[in-house]
């Protein structure tokens, strides 16, 4: 908890088996390296059920235990507009994934909707590429930008929950 409240962080991708678990996988690290495993909680969710109850992509299995970090044990699920309710941080990893969210946004919704690279305002780029079609180096690449915005969101997180 930060100042009492559970902080509540939720990665969104299509089809919640390459880029949103990676997220989620890396922010849990991050969180966890910081000593906030127990008040910032991370998970994620795909707009389209594609790939429901799934693993994540083999190949981001691989690449994300290259770098320390496990997220073979997590599956895909579908994002519902209850998670509106649940989670503080909605984070997605491209714009079109960030307009169907909006979409979805309640009217009552106070929290924090964005797009992940929006943490890094410097970056050459603003959405997390998606690595599916692609070769080993998309998903090297995908994890090079989560940890680098992951890192930036985290710091975001503490700020506000402190303020």
């Amino acid at each position: 908890m930060i100042n009492g409240c559970p902080v509540n962080v939720l990665f969104v991708c299509t089809g919640n088996i390459c880029r949103s678990p990676t997220a989620e996988g890396v922010f849990r690290a991050l969180a966890a390296r910081a000593g906030l495993a127990n008040t910032v909680r991370a998970e994620s969710a795909g707009t389209h059920g594609f790939h429901f109850g799934e693993p994540p992509d083999r190949r981001a299995i691989l690449a994300a235990r290259a770098r320390g970090y496990d997220i073979a044990t997590l599956r895909a699920r579908t994002f519902a507009a209850e998670h509106f309710n649940r989670f503080d941080w909605i984070v997605a990893m491209d714009e079109v994934n960030l307009r169907l969210l909006t979409e979805m946004r309640p009217s009552g919704f106070v929290g924090h909707l964005e797009l992940l690279m929006h943490y890094v305002p410097d970056a050459q780029v603003r959405e997390i590429p998606d690595p599916y079609y692609g070769g080993p180096a998309g998903f090297e690449r995908v994890l090079d930008l989560v940890e680098l915005a992951s890192e930036a969101l985290l710091l975001h997180v503490v700020r506000a929950s402190k303020g």
